[in-house]
Formats: structure tokens, sequence, C-alpha cells
């Protein structure tokens, strides 16, 4: 996502470093480029205009103008004024009352039931309540059916709404049974249409007089541009929605929706959608977009990513190991299955500062994603003795191993070469001096 919108602020950023000292000639030929990036990026014109007026009236101030390193205050000035358009700071949803109803809205093909499912286990995993999905989009087929599905994949209690065809006789019955078994949020999935329309609006608002909702949630495709801005202000205006849901941001989305819809709406990015899989739904921080948007990375998103899916008992295992430099095949299957559940490789590697601009064209895509999963086949392939000891692999035990994962000699020698420099690493870092260490990462 926002890839063509990177490049051009990382250039117009590499075209101010070159300078030693800024004039307001360089600052408008910077904001000239910047403009033309968020149009091309979908961004609605008004916020454009107002973006690089905002920008412009800090960066010739005095404080920019005269400084050492101005390229570094321009890009501060550009990244402040984007965070401020995507909304300062992270909303924080509260839960109050039994059951705590959240109600998502918007049109049919935006993702509402599969962001349902994954709200649903945002709310269990991240805020330790108990969810209950409520199926109600009466008019898209097998809507119901699907959230049935998702609920059970994920072991979230889900009522079976298919024998009624009201909406209304639908949110009562789910209120009532979140009443009486005791559950603390109640997610009521919502229909869609094609377009906004009346009717579909006039449905909604009975809804809402009946769930009386804490929160009422935007589900926008962020792929759609400036048609989700417009519908999202559609659905503010009839029925006040107090957040928006972004989905399909892993996808190539230009970024005109995430950068339009808080300032044109009013209301903030709550939730990112980042993936099919139900865990693939994030907090929006909009300093951690801002700094993804101008290549400076995600570290903060990153390390609660692998503290959500490294398992302590082992990673101090690995420490051990490592000190004693016995780092084996095991270890590195583990390290490879802990990457993997940290989400799409690219997705990780667009979170390291600078690493954006090390990758290949085109980003990390499906091939390498697979040559991961190989790497562990292989692995998987070995007996226990020959993954702790893997000097004893020779061409006959080579073959079996090659049979048994699908995979050829060719890329077993290949992963244990690469095996062996990062036993050569591990094995140098460890005698370093971990003051010494720090200073060499810049560490202080």
């Amino acid at each position: 996502m926002l890839e063509s919108l990177q490049d051009r602020l990382g250039r117009v950023v590499k075209t101010l470093r070159g300078e030693g000292h800024l004039t307001e000639y360089h600052i408008d030929n910077a904001l000239r480029e910047i403009r033309l990036a968020l149009l091309e990026a979908d961004v609605n014109v008004d916020v454009v205009r107002r973006f690089t007026s905002a920008v412009r009236e800090r960066a010739v101030g005095k404080e920019v103008l005269s400084s050492v390193t101005p390229a570094q205050m321009v890009t501060k000035v550009v990244h402040d004024e984007l965070k401020h358009l995507l909304g300062d700071s992270t909303t924080e949803l509260s839960f109050k009352g039994r059951p705590a109803v959240v109600m998502l809205v918007g049109l049919q093909g935006s993702g509402k039931t599969t962001t349902a499912a994954k709200l649903a286990c945002w709310v269990r995993d991240k805020k330790r309540l108990f969810p209950l999905l409520v199926p109600a989009d009466t008019s898209r087929p097998a809507a119901r059916e699907q959230l049935l599905v998702l609920g059970k994949q994920v072991n979230i209690p889900t009522v079976d709404t298919r024998e009624l065809d009201d909406p209304e006789t639908i949110a009562r019955k789910g209120l009532r049974e979140a009443s009486i078994k005791g559950y603390q949020v109640l997610i009521f999935d919502t229909a869609g249409r094609l377009h906004v329309d009346d009717e579909l609006m006039d449905e909604l608002e009975r809804l809402k007089t009946i769930l009386k909702p804490q929160h009422i949630l935007f589900v926008a495709d962020a792929m759609t541009g400036q048609d989700a801005v417009r519908s999202a202000k559609a659905f503010h205006e009839r029925l006040d929605v107090s957040g928006v849901v972004l989905t399909k941001l892993d996808g190539d989305a230009r970024g005109g929706a995430a950068l339009s819809v808080r300032e044109v709406v009013g209301r903030p990015i709550v939730f990112a959608g980042i993936g099919e899989r139900t865990d693939a739904l994030e907090q929006f921080h909009p300093d951690r977009m801002a700094g993804r948007i101008l290549g400076m990375g995600d570290v903060l998103t990153l390390v609660e990513k692998a503290q959500e899916v490294v398992d302590e008992r082992k990673a101090r295992r690995l420490e051990e190991r490592l000190k004693k430099n016995a780092f084996d095949l095991e270890d590195l299957r583990d390290q490879l299955r802990s990457v993997r559940k940290m989400g799409p490789l690219q997705q990780v590697m667009d979170m390291l500062p600078g690493m954006g601009k090390m990758m290949p064209a085109g980003g990390i895509g499906e091939g390498q994603e697979r040559t991961l999963m190989r790497m562990d086949a292989i692995i998987c392939s070995m007996t226990p003795k020959e993954r702790r000891h893997p000097q004893i692999l020779n061409g006959s035990r080579k073959k079996r191993i090659a049979k048994g994962s699908g995979t050829s000699v060719e890329e077993i020698n290949r992963l244990l070469r690469q095996y062996g420099q990062m036993r050569k690493l591990m094995k140098r870092l460890g005698k370093t001096n971990p003051r010494t260490l720090k200073r060499q990462l810049g560490i202080q």
C-alpha cells in the first residue's frame, strides 16, 4: 500500500537533503511535488490544499530555514502534518454496558462480515472480553452462513439467524441472547448495498433505535479511494458513525481514502484490515502510518507483533543455546515459524526503517514466502538427530529428505549453506563484548 506515494515523497526529501540552505523557492518546489504525489494517491483535493498550506506555513518559519539540517526539519514538518491529517492520536474503543453493542455498517463488498469476525477476535484477545456475533445481512446471499463459518473457525459464539428474514427481529434476538448468556460485547453485522440508498439508511436507523449501539463503525474499502470517503460521509450524516475501519490496506491501495476520510468525515480511523486472516486487524496509529508513508518504518508495531508470536520459554532457551554456540536446525525452524506468524514477509520488511529501498523491484512476493515454507518442510523431513547434527547429512540422506519434503537436493544444500553462515555470525556475536556490540549497533 502507498508505495507510489512513498516513492514520490522520498524523492522530495532526497532533493532537499542535497541543499545546504533552504529558501522559499526550494520549499515551493518540494510542495509542488508533494501536491502531485497526494493527488496521484487519490487524496481529496480540499484535503491536499489544506495539507500543503499547513506544511508551507510551518516550513517557511525561522526554525526550518535557519536549521543546520533543513531537510530533516522539513521531513519532521511533513511527518507532523501527516500525523495530524490521519488523526493525531490512536482511538481507543471502550465497551460499557452489558452488552456493549458495536454496529458495523457500509456498502456491499467492503468487508463488513470478515471485519465482524476479526473485531470479535480482537475484543476477545486484546480486551479479554466475551463477544457475541450477530449476522443480520439479509440481502446478500450466504452472508449469514459466512459469518457462522467464520465464528466457528475462530471459536466465537454466533447467533444462528438463518430462519429469520427481518433485521429488526434479529436485533432483538441478539440483544436477548447476549443479556441472558452474559456476553459483554455484541457485534452486529448489517446489510449493505452497491450504493447508498434511502431504503438501506431507513433500515439502519431503525436498527440503531433498537440496538442503541455504543459504537457505529463504518467499514470502508481502501481500494475504492474517494468513493469510500463519499460513502463514509453519507453514512455519517444519517447515522452519526463513531469511527472508520479501513479494509484491504494490504493491497495496492493508493492511500487516498486513508489520508482523506478523517479530514472529510470528522471521525477517526479506528482499525485497519491488513490481510484476510482473522487476526489481520490492527488498531490504527496515525503516527506510525505517517512514518510508513515517509519510509521511516514502524518499529513499534513490529515489536508488538514479535511479542505476540514469540514464546518466552523458547526465547530463553534460544538465548542460552546461542551463548553455548549450539544453534541447530530445530532452532532455525522455530525462528522461521515465528517470522511467518508475524504476517506476510513484505509487511514485516516494510516496518523496518529504510528496508523498503533495499527490497527488489515489486517487493517480496509469494515466491519468497514459499521459500520459507519449503525450508520449513525440509527441516521437518529430517530426523531429530539430523536436525541437531546436520554434519551427518550425506547424499543418500539428502535424497530421502528431498523426496519427503517435495524439494530438491540443491535446495537442501542451499539451506545448509545459509545455516552455516548464520552459525558463523552468531558465533562471532557470542564472543563480542556486550558493550562493544551495542556500540556497533548504535544502541545507547
